[in-house]
Formats: C-alpha cells, structure tokens, sequence
C-alpha cells in the first residue's frame, strides 16, 4: 500500500465513526414503512457516521445515504441465498436491502434504519420487467468493493462546483476508481437505473422553437416532432456523479409519505406544544 492509499484508509476509518449525537427530525412508523415500500424504491437515509455529515454538508441536504429495497426477494428465490438470509435475518429477511458501505455492498434488513430519518422515494412507472433487472443486477453486486476514492472525488468536485459552477459542471464527466465493480451507495443505485434507461436527475436540452413547430407542417408527424421538442433531450450524468439527493429531487421518483399524514389521522390543532419554547419564541 501506497502512502496516498494509506492516507486514504486512515481517514476513510476515521469519517466511518459515529458523530456522537444523533436528532430525530420526525418519527417513523417502522409498521408503516413495511406495509407500503415495494421492491425497486429507494430508501434515503439521514446517517448518524462523520461521513454522513461530511456528505450532507457538501450536497446541502438531509440525505447522506441512499439504498435499494428487495423485499423477499432472496427468500422468493431459494436455495443458499433464501438459507443463509433466513439464518442471518430471521423474519427480516422478507424485508431487505442492497446497500454499499465502506466493507462493499451487502444486504442488510430494513429494520436497521427502523430509528433513523428517512424518506421514501418510488420510481414512477417503472416497467416490470426493468424492476426485475435491477433486482437481479442490484443483489449480484453484492459482495463488490467500496470506492472510497469516489466519496473523496465528490467531495472535491462539490467544492470546486461551488467555487466554479460552470467550469466544473463541464469538465467532470466521472469520478472514482474507474473500476466497474468498485462503487458508493449512490453509483450503484445510478448504475442500476441507467442501465435500463430510467433517468435519475439528468440534464435536459430544449430545442429552439421554430417555425416549423409553430405553423402547419407537411410533416405527417408533426405531432411527435412537437412532443420531442416540448420533451426535450435527455443526457444522463455518469452515476459517479450522483449523490442521495438527486433521487430526492428527480421529478421521476415519487415521494411516498408512509408515516402518520398518509394514515389521515395527522391534525395540528391536537398537537401538543411546549409553551415554554413558544413563549421564548
């Protein structure tokens, strides 16, 4: 091992250790969640490690880790995999994620993140057979290295990007390792889906509007040339380049509200305030 990778190993250790506190934003009905996340959702995460606050300082949101859910899928399945679940997981093991941590990608039960922030994000009309194969590929990562260097790419790129917007919106094409099976939380994900072309938070281009879209056209599709141009181009980012929050923001996944306001017995006026804090405010 180099000294640059020795570093690297160092701190990656170091920012892999809890911050010490940890603060509810809101509660989550475990209960809930089980009922109404399916396979194919993702499941952001607000972590409580350093590396969870260094991500969320420099992406500026709440989410610093981002998972698959593959519900039984290992049980539906059979043979070692169902065993080996059953034996690890017990009853968790009909609820189960794919996640990449620092040790590489695993499964891990869904209750794990039973006491953490979470938000729930479906993405919107995907086809069953696309669902299917981000499943099949999702838990065939399993056991792949973590890029600790892409994790230390996006924390570069964020500060450059912010110093210099369009410079660095440019020139960065992709971050990491560059090995195929070396991968974070948020580039497995993004791989997953760009691979059956379903669009995570692209770059879209609007063609000019032209006459020929404007005035009657020869054109015998001149309504599908219309639909293109109100649509526009899409271009992917490379999946090194996602963060959690770009699932929370992409208008293609739906944001599923699985705690008390979705049960409809959510009412503020039954809320009971600290009038201690209401006063000093």
């Amino acid at each position: 091992m180099g000294v640059r990778d020795w570093l690297m190993a160092l701190l990656a250790d170091f920012l892999q250790k809890p911050v010490g506190h940890y603060e509810r934003r809101g509660f989550t009905d475990y209960d809930a969640l089980e009922r109404n996340i399916r396979k194919g959702d993702v499941l952001l995460v607000d972590g409580d490690l350093r590396v969870s606050a260094m991500v969320k300082y420099l992406t500026q949101s709440s989410w610093s880790h981002a998972t698959l859910y593959i519900g039984d899928e290992l049980i539906r399945r059979g043979g070692e995999g169902r065993a080996r679940a059953l034996q690890e997981f017990g009853e968790d093991a009909r609820h189960l994620l794919v996640e990449a941590l620092y040790e590489g990608v695993v499964v891990t039960p869904l209750r794990k993140y039973a006491d953490s922030n979470v938000r729930l994000c479906r993405p919107n009309r995907l086809r069953a057979e696309h669902l299917q194969t981000i499943l099949d590929d999702g838990i065939a990562a399993v056991g792949w290295r973590y890029d600790i260097r892409n994790v230390f790419d996006l924390a570069r790129h964020a500060v450059l990007l912010s110093l210099f917007p369009g410079r660095y919106r440019r020139r960065v094409e992709r971050l990491g390792s560059g090995v195929a099976s070396d991968v974070i939380c948020t580039s497995l994900l993004g791989r997953l889906f760009h691979q059956v072309g379903f669009p995570v938070l692209p770059s879209v281009t609007f063609p000019e509007r032209s006459a020929a879209l404007v005035e009657p056209s020869r054109f015998p599709l001149r309504w599908l040339r219309r639909r293109r141009a109100r649509s526009g181009v899409f271009r992917q980012r490379h999946y090194t380049l996602l963060t959690p929050r770009d699932f929370d923001l992409s208008p293609h996944f739906e944001i599923i509200k699985f705690n008390v306001i979705q049960r409809g017995d959510f009412d503020y006026q039954r809320i009971e305030w600290d009038e201690d804090l209401a006063d000093a405010g």
